[in-house]
């Protein structure tokens, strides 16, 4: 587990963290009509209301200082930019699925990438990008419908969007047509066990004063599920890690406005407009005492999968046919063995 710090915010009354502000709202109300969305409608297979997800994202990009809520999107975008480095190839075109303000873009070079395509679903996010030495041209539009012919892009890149997706196995599928041949997908996305000391503390202080509880914090892929779904979209030699970043927060306010300053507030259809002052407080406390550091501060943990996944080529290395070893498992036993007689 690493730490991050986490940089000193204004803060603000708690009930703005569940509400579009309206200035937000206006703006929205004058932009372009927007392209079409994913999950316009609840149900079983549209848990996330993408719409709302949308203006989220606007809304914190048209932040006074945006910067000042990026530090987690700019560190894992940063290790996704290493993954790149790791790959001694040049990629002609390369695509950056959710790109937000470019938290990758930044921590690559022309050498690496010589033309780079961001995509994301806020308009917004894309107008306030980060600047950086590559060639970008920006798009907006949805994950699940990514506009480009098949076998387009040398390489596609993703730093936690993918886990707003409705449709995560159609989100794969699309990222893998539009790869080229030897193509490669490199992404990040929230885990299972993301600001499990939020959950918690929230569920605890609605149960004791409401007598029961609604989902504050939106659902994320569990780790076993990713190299499966990779494999159906068509990805071979796949790589999949975990990592956890831990931020420490004043206390569960400033969690929460954070995490509203990242357009990362809850919108699952089934969430809960607003929360009593009551249980907030009390949800507040039973933060502090479950969790809190000694010196008066609060973690909030953010586990974080990586993944890397080849679109096939027949140059690709592949694995021997069944049968054509040489030598058995059972004769290396008996390496040591020889090389002990051999010292002797």
């Amino acid at each position: 587990m690493r730490g991050l710090a986490r940089p000193a915010l204004r803060a603000r009354w708690w009930r703005s963290l569940w509400a579009l502000p309206a200035r937000a709202a206006a703006n929205a109300a004058s932009s372009p009509p927007p392209p079409p969305l994913a999950g316009a409608s609840p149900g079983a297979l549209n848990p996330f209301d993408r719409r709302l997800k949308r203006k989220q994202k606007n809304w914190a990009a048209l932040q006074a200082e945006p910067a000042k809520c990026d530090y987690l999107r700019e560190e894992v975008g940063g290790r996704i930019a290493d993954r790149v480095f790791d790959i001694t190839r040049t990629f002609p075109l390369a695509l950056d699925v959710g790109s937000g303000r470019g938290y990758i873009a930044q921590h690559l070079t022309k050498e690496t990438v010589e033309k780079l395509i961001q995509v994301d679903i806020a308009e917004n996010a894309l107008k306030n990008a980060i600047e950086s030495e590559i060639p970008t041209v920006r798009v907006v539009a949805d994950e699940e419908f990514l506009p480009f012919k098949e076998d387009t892009f040398d390489l596609v890149v993703s730093s936690l969007s993918l886990h707003w997706v409705n449709d995560l196995p159609k989100a794969f599928k699309e990222i893998h047509q539009v790869l080229k041949p030897d193509g490669v997908f490199i992404g990040a996305m929230f885990g299972g066990d993301t600001l499990y000391e939020l959950r918690c503390s929230l569920q605890l202080a609605e149960l004791e004063r409401e007598g029961g509880f609604s989902p504050h914090v939106s659902p994320f892929t569990a780790v076993a599920d990713l190299g499966h779904l990779l494999s159906r979209a068509g990805f071979n030699t796949l790589t999949v890690d975990t990592d956890e970043i831990q931020v420490n927060y004043p206390g569960l306010f400033e969690v929460m406005e954070d995490l509203q300053g990242m357009g990362e507030s809850n919108c699952s259809w089934n969430r809960k407009p607003l929360l009593h002052r009551e249980t907030m407080l009390a949800a507040a406390a039973i933060y502090q005492e479950m969790y809190g550091n000694s010196n008066g501060s609060v973690p909030a943990t953010f586990q974080i999968y990586y993944m890397i996944g080849w679109k096939y080529h027949e140059s690709q290395a592949k694995p021997a046919q069944r049968g054509s070893a040489t030598v058995s498992f059972g004769d290396l036993a008996k390496i040591e063995g020889l090389l002990k007689r051999g010292k002797k």
